[in-house]
């Protein structure tokens, strides 16, 4: 953003906007995740799972590798206590996929109440350009992770699937509507 003033008049230059084709596309691909995340909520959840679980493997194993890169042993002793950390975190979600959703299922919660509170902050900056929209996916998105932490441990195989899927459809209508909505000129502050 550019602030250019002289005298009582300052005028905001907002950083230019992504073309409309890249919004639409995020959109479109955001509605089709999630419709796809959705034909198997189960299966949707398993298999994050055991791919958070794969990642945190190859994460683990690069901390224990470059822990003998570190210089002095304090720093090695704490990376390569990081790093087998990581590596039993992500054999337990590969290995057991059921009980790592139950863990999953809380980190989603917590992301969940996170990335709506940002939404609904960002709504009300962006009110002209379909803030509305953004708006509604902030309060779902608030909503799904309050729902999650108060939820019982039965429902985490197909509560995280569809929260996940319904959250994407949400979220990529919100880029969609975004794109539709007319551009604003620059914003001047007295």
């Amino acid at each position: 953003m550019s602030v250019y003033g002289s005298g009582s008049h300052t005028v905001l230059h907002e950083s230019p906007a992504s073309p409309i084709w890249v919004r639409v596309l995020l959109g479109a691909g955001l509605v089709l995740a999630g419709v796809f995340v959705l034909a198997d909520v189960v299966l949707a959840t398993l298999i994050s799972a055991r791919v958070i679980g794969l990642i945190a493997i190859v994460a683990g194993a690069f901390e224990i590798v470059h822990a003998f890169w570190t210089k002095g042993w304090g720093g090695f002793v704490w990376q390569i206590l990081l790093g087998l950390l990581y590596i039993a975190f992500g054999v337990v979600l590969f290995d057991r996929p059921a009980a790592g959703a139950l863990m999953l299922t809380y980190f989603l919660g917590f992301a969940l109440v996170a990335s709506g509170l940002v939404r609904i902050l960002l709504s009300f900056k962006y009110w002209t350009e379909a803030g509305w929209m953004m708006l509604m996916a902030g309060l779902f998105g608030l909503a799904a992770g309050v729902v999650i932490l108060m939820g019982t441990p039965t429902i985490s195989l197909w509560l995280l699937g569809f929260l996940l899927g319904v959250d994407l459809i949400v979220h990529g209508l919100a880029w969609i509507s975004y794109a539709c909505a007319p551009a604003s000129g620059p914003v001047r502050l007295r």
